[in-house]
Formats: C-alpha cells, sequence, structure tokens
C-alpha cells in the first residue's frame, strides 16, 4: 500500500449544507447536519455555518437549488469558510458543478466519513481496508475536476490512497483495486484460520453506533485498554481478548468498529471480513449511548448495518450505556431482547449484565457438552 506523510495546515472552515426532500422531512435533515458536525470536528474542520433546503427532489446539476449555491458563495466569502460539506453523497458531475460555482472545495458525507476512517487506520487490515473504500469511491470520479486526494488541496479528504488521482487512470485504479482485494483476502483466510481456533469458545460482539461507549465496556469487561475518546470512530480494528476468570467457560470479546447513519457502501463492503466477528458471535452486545436523545433512531441504524451484514440472526443484549450521563433513563421493554441500564465508566449496572453474560456462557457449556 502507497502511504505518504500529510503536510500541517489550518482548520479548514466548512459550511454545511443539508437537502430535505419535503418539510416533513426537516427536523430529521437537522438533526442528520448535527453529526455531520461532529463529524467535521473529528476530521479537524471548523463549522462557521449551516444550511438545510427543502425540495421535493434533487436539482441533478447541483443537489441544491442555484439560488442556495449563490447564497452559499456569499456565505463562504462573508465567513471566511474555504470548503462546503453536503451531507449526501454528490453525483460525481454535482461535485464538478458546485467546485466551478463556489470556487472552493467540496466534499460530501462519504468522503468526510473515509478521511476519517484513514486516519484512524492504525492495523495493516484497516488501512487496505479504508484504501480499498476510497479507491472504489474515487473510480468514477477520476476527472480533471477529482482533486480531493491530491497533495495540493490537504486537509480533509487528502487521506487518499497517496498518488494525486489526476495522475491514475482508470484502468491503474483498477489494478490497484484488484490488487487490495487479493492482499485482503490473504488477511482473510489468516482471520477464518484464527476463527476455527475459536469455534468451540463463547464468541461476544459488542455493536452499536459510534461513540455509544463500546471501547469502554469493552475494557471494562476484559480489563483492557483499547483507546476510547469521545469522538466519533475512535475505535476502527476489531479487536479481540479472550477471558476465563469468572467466567464457566473461555469467552471471546470483540470490540468492532462503530456505525452510523448513511454509512458509505464502499466502507461496508470492505469492512466485511472485520465484521465477520460480528456474524459468527454467539451474543451481540448492543451498546446504546441513553443520553443522546436521537438513540431510538441510533438503534434502528445498528440494527438496518445488521441486517446489511447478515448478523441480524444473532441473539443480543441491548445494553443502555451512559446512565451516569442520564440518571432519569427509564428502562424500555417490550422489544423481545433482555435490556441492561448501565454506565460502563462508573460501572452502574455492570453486575447484572455479567451476570447474564455468565449465564448465556453456562448454557453455551452445556448444549457443547451435549452434542
Amino acid at each position: 500500500m502507497v502511504m505518504f506523510e500529510y503536510d500541517k495546515i489550518d482548520a479548514e472552515r466548512v459550511l454545511l449544507v443539508g437537502l430535505a426532500r419535503g418539510s416533513a422531512k426537516r427536523a430529521d435533515t437537522e438533526s442528520s447536519l448535527e453529526e455531520l458536525a461532529q463529524l467535521a470536528f473529528s476530521a479537524g474542520a471548523e463549522v462557521v455555518g449551516q444550511r438545510v433546503q427543502v425540495r421535493s427532489k434533487p436539482d441533478p446539476a447541483f443537489l441544491v437549488g442555484r439560488g442556495l449555491v449563490s447564497e452559499l458563495k456569499e456565505m463562504l466569502e462573508q465567513l471566511g469558510g474555504n470548503c462546503v460539506v453536503f451531507d449526501e453523497t454528490l453525483s460525481p458531475a454535482q461535485q464538478r458543478n458546485l467546485e466551478k460555482a463556489l470556487e472552493a472545495k467540496v466534499l460530501d458525507r462519504a468522503i468526510l466519513i473515509l478521511d476519517i476512517f484513514a486516519a484512524r487506520a492504525l492495523t495493516a487490515a484497516a488501512r487496505l481496508q479504508v484504501e480499498l473504500a476510497q479507491l472504489e469511491y474515487t473510480l468514477p470520479r477520476l476527472t480533471g475536476a477529482w482533486v480531493h486526494f491530491s497533495r495540493q488541496y490537504g486537509g480533509i479528504g487528502a487521506k487518499g490512497p497517496g498518488e494525486t488521482q489526476l495522475e491514475i487512470d482508470r484502468r491503474q485504479v483498477r489494478t490497484k483495486i484488484a490488487t487490495l482485494r487479493k492482499r485482503l483476502d490473504k488477511l482473510d483466510r489468516q482471520r477464518q484460520t484464527q476463527r476455527k481456533r475459536r469455534q468451540m469458545l463463547f464468541k461476544v460482539a459488542l455493536v452499536g453506533y459510534t461513540n455509544a461507549g463500546k471501547s469502554t465496556l469493552f475494557n471494562r469487561l476484559t480489563r483492557a485498554s483499547v483507546t476510547t475518546a469521545d469522538r466519533l470512530f475512535t475505535t476502527l480494528d476489531s479487536t479481540t481478548r479472550v477471558m476465563s476468570s469468572g467466567y464457566p467457560c473461555r469467552i471471546v470479546f470483540s470490540d468492532t468498529v462503530g456505525f452510523i447513519k448513511k454509512l458509505p457502501y464502499q466502507l461496508v463492503e470492505s469492512f466485511k471480513s472485520t465484521l465477520e466477528e460480528v456474524k459468527l458471535a454467539d451474543l451481540l452486545l448492543h451498546v446504546v449511548d441513553c443520553y443522546d436523545p436521537d438513540w431510538p433512531v441510533q438503534v434502528q441504524q445498528t440494527k438496518q448495518v445488521l441486517t446489511e451484514i447478515g448478523a441480524d440472526h444473532v441473539p443480543y443484549l441491548l445494553i443502555y450505556n451512559k446512565i451516569d450521563l442520564n440518571p432519569d433513563f427509564s428502562e424500555i421493554s417490550g422489544n423481545g431482547s433482555e435490556e441492561f441500564v448501565i454506565s460502563a465508566v462508573a460501572g452502574n449496572g455492570m453486575s447484572a449484565l455479567q451476570a447474564e453474560i455468565i449465564v448465556r456462557s453456562g448454557r453455551f457449556l452445556n448444549h457443547r457438552s451435549h452434542n
């Protein structure tokens, strides 16, 4: 894989733009823009303004109306902005048209997420997966106007495959994609060998929306030291730890990448081998940030991704985390799963959760002994 060093630049000043398909969708769009602002912050940008436009359908040339495009150009000048980030995936033509009209860098939600993944990928496997996703995203955008992965821009979107895309033709990109897939297939076979060794162990995977506290809970359950922070996508690499003390049988705990609204499908595809840990688990701990007012939407979004990767059949416990920040939260029942209200930081509710894991692992041991 081609790696490169990044030049340090001043934080980019960005405008956020959302498109609501009808007035009834405006609240949802505004909520999505709040999350987009967190993504921009995680990527090192400063948000200087935002706009939501209500339209019955996207404009084929600019996504938003031409009037708003003119307003955005004025806002950039008034606020000293140098970048516009759209909450929707832009077509290559829309992106080119917008950059020409705004005379500024234009990004969409997908490339912003890809950029964060590129900055946070630590292991060889994660870097390969992110590079593959970026190249697949870039392939249809290889035109003279596409310079988001070029060194000449820098900043958000520059953490790309490492070579100026203007110098790479489609055939070369397809060749690189094929090479990356072969390398990932090799890593996947190694993972499969490791999974076979753990086949007789009780496997627990932590899943949930990004920043829900999965890594903190993982550390609490395993006495590990996975990096945690109050930001989106702190953990990208699947971390696994085998525990035996206090449990009827040996348990494999796996911490996984967080989910989010409108997760680029290229990332879902390239991370499928990593997410196999979820698909093959015996129990999922679906961690929810009960302090976030949008937690019901985040629960549904996580379930949607689980369905996409074929893990919706795995038994799960619904874990409402961060009760220390929201002491008035009451348990929601009736969804057909076991539910626990905890604080992974303070330790509230951990005894009941661990007791349930012990019960489940004991059932697994009894079932295995009878087969």
